[in-house]
């Protein structure tokens, strides 16, 4: 018995002594299973568990960007997928969030999503000036893209005559000229494969902001981001500027500095399993883009990863208390 009891008291204490260096265990909250994004999510949970000593991550399937931010107001993840758009309307109580903000801090953005203005090149629009009165397509019905549209159209004083429908009926329609031009998000610095499509049937041009228009959206929307895509977007189409939202990680401001800090460096210096789950990162450099793209406060611990690399965070990114 005295046995027993010693061999009971020896494994207590084993299990006390592997309890008190137990891993800190993470939820990340990420997307439908179906998307490639929740693929993406799955090679960060692998880095996590397989790099930071002390941490143990899993994926949740979720109804990303507003479910993750609601989940991470009622504390029910730890981090997760965020449009840095919609993570602004969090953080600053607006929008969807208007008098129930939800405190949200940026770890790193992991692509970025040019909103693309395609033309028909017949519609002879050149500019989004000359987009007064044109049949026009602000993004798929429900979308963040038609939302974020109608917003920089009122912005800039530009009223289209809006079509609204999903991304099949626009391609149809601008494919037999009911429709002269649409804004669909970019996959990288090319264009979406609807956009492709309707290049294979007519001529397409993508308008770009002048420089007034992206200082006016730069000063009145710190939601999106004003970003340059160089040349070759498509066959024929010369670089742009356009208006921008990344897909980021989001964690919640009482994640561990430290663990936001060793989950940060793993990611960072891991980018071969991201690239292999979502092609769309091949040479990214995502220190960079989450400086550019972000719009909330850094984590602190994302922060003191950035600065250690020599990085400078840009006033809007400083972290807060």
């Amino acid at each position: 018995m005295k046995t027993l009891l010693t061999a009971m008291v020896a494994s207590a204490a084993v299990l006390a002594a592997a309890t008190s260096h137990a891993d800190e265990r993470l939820l990340i909250g990420s997307t439908s299973s179906s998307s490639s994004h929740y693929s993406y999510f799955v090679a960060v949970n692998q880095i996590i568990n397989n790099q930071v000593e002390g941490v143990s991550s899993s994926v949740a399937e979720t109804g990303a960007t507003v479910d993750n931010l609601r989940r991470l107001g009622r504390d029910q993840i730890d981090m997760g997928l965020v449009t840095t758009n919609t993570g602004y309307h969090a953080y600053a109580g607006e929008e969807d969030f208007e008098g129930r903000l939800v405190d949200n801090r940026l770890l790193w953005v992991y692509t970025v999503a040019p909103q693309n203005a395609v033309m028909r090149q017949d519609a002879n629009v050149d500019t989004f000036a000359d987009l007064d009165g044109v049949r026009f397509n602000p993004g798929i019905t429900g979308s963040a893209t038609e939302k974020t549209t109608e917003a920089v159209m009122r912005t800039l004083g530009i009223e289209p005559d809006y079509v609204r429908g999903s991304t099949t009926d626009m391609v149809d329609a601008m494919k037999d000229g009911r429709v002269m031009g649409s804004v669909k998000s970019g996959v990288g610095e090319r264009l979406d494969g609807s956009s492709m499509d309707i290049a294979t049937f007519t001529p397409i041009s993508v308008l770009s902001l002048d420089e007034a228009q992206a200082d006016t959206l730069r000063s009145e929307m710190p939601d999106v981001a004003i970003v340059d895509v160089p040349e070759g977007a498509a066959e024929g189409i010369p670089a742009y500027t356009t208006w921008a939202f990344g897909v980021a990680v989001h964690a919640h401001p009482d994640m561990d500095e430290e663990t936001a800090y060793q989950i940060v460096k793993a990611v960072m210096e891991n980018p071969e399993p991201q690239v292999n789950a979502f092609a769309a990162m091949k040479d990214t450099d995502m220190a960079k883009m989450t400086l550019e793209v972000g719009t909330v406060p850094l984590h602190a611990g994302a922060a003191r990863y950035f600065e250690e690399q020599g990085y400078d965070i840009p006033d809007a990114l400083q972290p807060v208390q």
